[in-house]
């Protein structure tokens, strides 16, 4: 007798066979979760790949408002002032901004190269480990 889904009515079996079907059916939960995890990586490899697109195309668009935000300033100050002074203090701002950078970018590097290296400690557990069963 079959279920209106197909399935079959397992009433009438007994405790052996529903404990031989189990490992077949852990093999098929298995193989099925491998699937999903698969489908998924495809498509979050997919997604993030998109989103890289996007961020590449925004950085296109970024690297050409620079400039002109740069001559907007430049423009706009020199209505008050020489046109080579307005010049000056938007480099000069410009040189500022890229060196407070700069030096945030270094001092991370340095904080990074401070952290403990995860293979480092792989490797001293490892060595932990070693000694310890050296005293056995």
């Amino acid at each position: 007798m079959s279920t209106p889904r197909g399935f079959r009515d397992r009433n009438d079996d007994s405790l052996f066979t529903l404990l031989g079907e189990v490992p077949e059916l852990v093999r098929n939960l298995v193989v099925a979760e491998i699937d999903s995890a698969k489908k998924w990586a495809k498509s979050a490899g997919k997604d993030v790949g998109m989103g890289g697109v996007w961020f590449i195309v925004a950085l296109f668009f970024l690297f050409w408002f620079i400039p002109a935000a740069g001559a907007f300033t430049i423009i706009g100050l020199s209505s008050w002032m020489p046109a080579w002074l307005a010049s000056l203090i938007v480099a000069g701002i410009g040189l500022l901004l890229a060196v407070i950078f700069a030096l945030l970018g270094v001092a991370r590097i340095r904080h990074l190269s401070r952290s403990e290296n995860p293979a480092k400690a792989l490797s001293t557990d490892a060595a932990i480990v070693k000694d310890v069963a050296d005293e056995f």
